[in-house]
C-alpha cells in the first residue's frame, strides 16, 4: 500500500491557493486599471481642465509605465523577494490609485497614472510566477485558468466597470474602488506568501545596461505607438526623440544580452521553438483583445449613438463564454491536445473577425452579439491553453522571466494594435470618402434631384451639403470599420500555423515539484 501512496504527485496547500488567489486577485485589479478609465475620459478632462490630447496620456501613461515594469519585475522579485516586491507593489498602487482618485489636475492625474502603471504592472507576471512555483503540475491548470481569466476579463470588464461607476456615482470611484481590493489583496500576501531575504548582492551585479536599455526600449516604443498617428509621426521632433531614445534602448539591452552574467531578462529563451511561438500568437491575441475592445465601443459611439455603457455591455458579451466554461477548463486541458486547442480557438478569432466585415451604417449592436460570443470562446481556447503551455515550456527558476516576456506581448500587441487602428481609421477614411465622392457627379440628374429634395426638407442647400458630407464621413468610417476586421482576421490566420510548432503536454506526465 506504501508504495502507491509514494506515487501519488502531493497537492497544493491553503496557503499555496491563498497564494494563488492573491497573485490573481493582483493581476485584475492591475488589468483592470488599464481600460476602465476608457469610459470616462470625457469626464475627467472636464474636471481637471485637460484638452482631449492631453487627455490620452491618462491612459497613454499607464501603458507606459506599465510595460516597463513588466519585463523588469522577475529582477525585482529576485532582489526583494517575491512577497516583500508584492507587498510594496500593492501599498504603492493603492496610494496611486487614491492620488488619481483626488486628482485636480492633468500633472497630478499623470504622476497618479505613472505609478498606477509601474506599481500595477509588477503585480501582473507575478501571479504567473506564483503559479509556476507555487502549485505542483498537475494543479497548474486550475492556477492557469484563474489568471488567464484576469488577462481576459480585465480589459474586457474594465470599460462597463468604469461606464456604470462614471454614470452612477463618479468618476472618482473608477479609483476609489481599488482601496478595498488593494486591502484584501495585501492582508492575503502578508497571510499566504513565504517570507524570502532580500540579495541586495544583485544590485551591484545587476545587467545596468540591460534595465537601462529596457526602459529606454519599450518606454520610446510604446510611446511612438500610442501617440505617433496624433502627433502625425516623424513629421513632430518629439516622435523622432522618442524613437532614437527606443532605438539606443534596444541596442543597450542587446550589448547587455551578450555582455551580462545574468541579463535583467532571458531573451535567450525566445530561442525555444515552444516559448517563441507561444510569444508571437500571445502578441496576436493581445491585438485581438485590446483592439476589438476599442473599435467596437468607436463604432457604436460614433454611428449607432450608443453611450458608453451601451458599448461596454456589447464588448461585455465576449466575456460570456469565459465565465461560462471556467469550471471546465482545467479538464480540458488534461484532455484536448494543446495543439488542437489553439489552433481552434485562433480559428475562432479569425472567423469572428471576419463576420463583422459587413457592417453597415445601420449596424447597431446586434450585429456583434454573435461575433462576440464566437470571440469568447475562441479567447478561452487559444489564450488560456497558450498561458498553460508558456508556464510548462520553462524551468521553475526561469518562470519570472519568461512570465515577463509572455504579458509583456500582450500588452505590446494591445499598442500595437492601438497605433494600428489609428494609421488605417486615419489613412483609409480619406481613402473611402474620395471614393464615394467620385460616384457623385454634380451633373447627375439623380444628385441634383436628391440636393433638391434635401434643400426643401433641411431649409437650405449649405445644410443639405453638410448632411451629405455627414452621410459620406459615416459611411467611409464604417466601410474603415469593416477594413480593420478584415486586417485583424488576416493576421491572426498568418501566425495559426505557428501552433503546429507547439509542444504537447503529456496526458500522464509526472509532477515536477517547484522550489
Amino acid at each position: 500500500m506504501s508504495a502507491p501512496l509514494a506515487d501519488q504527485p502531493e497537492n497544493a496547500d491553503a496557503a499555496a491557493w491563498l497564494a494563488v488567489a492573491a497573485g490573481t486577485l493582483g493581476a485584475l485589479m492591475a488589468m483592470l486599471d488599464v481600460s476602465i478609465v476608457n469610459s470616462s475620459l470625457p469626464n475627467i478632462q472636464g474636471e481637471i481642465g485637460a484638452s482631449g490630447t492631453e487627455g490620452t496620456w491618462i491612459s497613454t501613461a499607464y501603458l507606459v509605465a506599465e510595460i516597463i515594469i513588466i519585463p523588469l519585475s522577475g529582477w525585482l522579485e529576485r532582489l526583494l523577494g517575491l512577497r516583500t516586491f508584492l507587498l510594496i507593489a500593492a501599498t504603492c498602487f493603492v496610494c496611486f490609485s487614491m492620488l488619481c482618485g483626488f486628482s485636480g489636475t492633468l500633472p497630478m492625474m499623470i504622476v497618479g497614472r505613472v505609478g498606477q502603471g509601474f506599481t500595477g504592472g509588477a503585480l501582473i507576471p507575478t501571479a504567473m510566477t506564483i503559479i509556476a512555483t507555487r502549485l505542483p503540475r498537475h494543479q497548474q491548470p486550475i492556477g492557469s485558468v484563474m489568471f488567464g481569466a484576469t488577462a481576459i476579463l480585465g480589459p474586457i470588464f474594465g470599460p462597463v466597470l468604469g461606464g456604470w461607476l462614471t454614470e452612477n456615482v463618479s468618476w472618482h470611484y473608477a479609483f476609489f474602488i481599488n482601496l478595498p481590493v488593494g486591502i484584501t489583496l495585501i492582508t492575503l500576501l502578508a497571510v499566504a506568501m513565504p517570507h524570502k531575504k532580500p540579495d541586495f548582492d544583485l544590485i551591484r551585479q545587476a545587467d545596468w545596461l540591460g534595465i537601462v536599455g529596457l526602459i529606454m526600449g519599450l518606454g520610446g516604443l510604446t510611446v511612438v505607438l500610442e501617440e505617433g498617428e496624433r502627433e502625425q509621426w516623424f513629421a513632430s521632433s518629439d516622435i523622432r526623440t522618442m524613437a532614437v531614445v527606443s532605438a539606443v534602448g534596444f541596442i543597450l539591452l542587446a550589448i547587455g544580452q551578450l555582455t551580462a552574467n545574468r541579463p535583467v531578462i532571458r531573451l535567450a529563451l525566445l530561442r525555444d521553438r515552444h516559448f517563441g511561438a507561444v510569444v508571437a500568437m500571445t502578441t496576436v491575441i493581445g491585438m485581438v483583445i485590446y483592439g476589438t475592445s476599442y473599435v467596437i465601443p468607436q463604432f457604436l459611439s460614433q454611428i449607432a449613438d450608443y453611450n458608453s455603457l451601451q458599448s461596454g455591455e456589447i464588448v461585455l458579451l465576449s466575456g460570456l463564454p469565459m465565465m461560462a466554461m471556467v469550471p471546465f477548463l482545467p479538464r480540458l486541458m488534461r484532455l484536448i491536445d494543446l495543439r488542437v486547442a489553439v489552433i481552434f480557438g485562433m480559428t475562432l478569432l479569425a472567423i469572428s473577425a471576419y463576420m463583422e466585415t459587413d457592417l453597415t451604417i445601420l449596424s447597431t449592436g446586434s450585429a456583434f452579439a454573435d461575433s462576440q460570443i464566437l470571440r469568447g470562446f475562441g479567447t478561452v481556447f487559444s489564450a488560456m491553453f497558450m498561458n498553460q503551455a508558456s508556464i510548462r515550456s520553462v524551468r521553475p527558476d526561469q518562470a519570472s522571466d519568461a512570465s515577463g516576456l509572455y504579458n509583456t506581448a500582450r500588452n505590446l500587441g494591445g499598442s500595437l494594435a492601438l497605433a494600428g487602428v489609428a494609421v488605417i481609421q486615419d489613412q483609409r477614411v480619406w481613402l473611402h470618402s474620395r471614393r464615394i465622392e467620385e460616384t457623385l457627379s454634380a451633373n447627375s440628374v439623380d444628385v441634383q434631384t436628391y440636393m433638391s429634395g434635401q434643400a426643401r426638407m433641411l431649409g437650405s442647400m449649405d445644410t443639405a451639403y453638410q448632411s451629405l458630407g455627414a452621410s459620406i464621413q459615416a459611411q467611409a468610417l464604417t466601410m474603415t470599420y469593416a477594413d480593420l476586421f478584415f486586417i485583424l482576421s488576416v493576421g491572426i490566420v498568418c501566425v495559426t500555423p505557428l501552433a503546429l510548432l507547439l509542444r504537447p503536454i503529456p496526458k500522464n506526465a509526472k509532477p515536477i515539484m517547484a522550489h
